[in-house]
């Protein structure tokens, strides 16, 4: 049996890997905080390690969902990276949403010693990480993509390769593109609908069955409307992703004028101390401007 190592057990990280040990895959984790490990080894009933550079030769496959491009360079090529350490023709999967730049930066080191190398950043959220129904978009190597793809269906809805490595990443800036404009959009209509006095929750299931539905709508609209933002995924982590793709529209030459604005909007939610807010929480800025007025 194929054996994998999860590394990473944050939000997202968490619950992908126990759908993995729940599927009856031969899995271990690693999390740089043990009682994070050992929480999840007991709800599990799984094994975990606490030192990476001691055991990597002894995995297939490794997966990664850490937190931004330092991150992965740290663990996959710093000096106590494990690439280095990393048996022959066993497979990197970097879930991590980070920049292009940085997957094909590794990809080229994983390369150079038989490792194949996968950027696959996932969507969904939370929910769709403790649902099992991510979207996973992968950029690399095809033969290596299909070796992979087993491990990658056990927490997955969706998951199609997107051609060379750092697609993955690439598609997935287009996905927070996408995002933060709905976002946007949603806060407007349910503060447009509450200041006019209309019963909100029939307007969003009613709006939700036409051209505006969305999966932001469905799964954040009535929360937008309680003011309830303690959950899912944080402002920080949008601002980490948005500058990630202004960055890369400045290479390839977009024009990114909604992201540029959504990103000041989520800087505006920041200085309200709501770095750890859900993203749907820009409707509050909007609640702000109108309570003074």
């Amino acid at each position: 049996m194929t054996k994998i190592l999860f590394i990473g057990l944050g939000t997202m990280g968490y619950p992908m890997a126990g759908h993995l040990k729940s599927q009856g895959h031969d899995i271990q984790v690693y999390n740089r905080t043990v009682e994070k490990s050992e929480k999840w080894s007991r709800e599990f009933n799984g094994r975990f390690i606490t030192d990476l550079i001691l055991h990597v030769k002894n995995y297939d496959i490794i997966c990664a969902c850490v937190g931004n491009d330092d991150d992965v360079r740290e663990l996959v090529a710093s000096e106590r990276g494990i690439l280095k350490n990393m048996k022959h023709n066993s497979i990197f999967i970097d879930h991590t949403t980070a920049s292009a730049s940085i997957e094909r930066e590794m990809f080229s080191l994983a390369k150079k010693i038989k490792v194949g190398y996968l950027d696959a950043p996932v969507s969904g959220g939370e929910k769709g990480a403790y649902d099992g129904k991510l979207t996973i978009m992968c950029g690399g190597e095809k033969d290596v993509y299909e070796k992979a793809k087993i491990v990658m269906d056990a927490y997955s809805q969706e998951c199609t390769f997107m051609g060379s490595i750092g697609n993955g990443q690439l598609t997935k800036m287009a996905n927070q593109i996408c995002i933060a404009g709905i976002l946007q959009g949603l806060s407007e209509a349910i503060n447009f609908a509450q200041n006019s006095g209309i019963d909100t929750d029939k307007m969003l299931k009613v709006i939700s069955k036409g051209a505006a539905g969305s999966w932001q709508l469905e799964n954040r609209g009535k929360t937008m409307a309680e003011d309830s933002f303690d959950f899912g995924f944080a402002v920080d982590w949008m601002r980490k992703d948005l500058k990630i793709c202004l960055e890369e529209a400045e290479t390839n030459g977009s024009s990114l004028p909604l992201v540029s604005l959504v990103d000041q909007f989520y800087k505006d939610i920041q200085l309200m101390n709501g770095g750890r807010w859900d993203t749907s929480s820009l409707i509050r800025r909007l609640n702000k401007y109108h309570s003074t007025n």
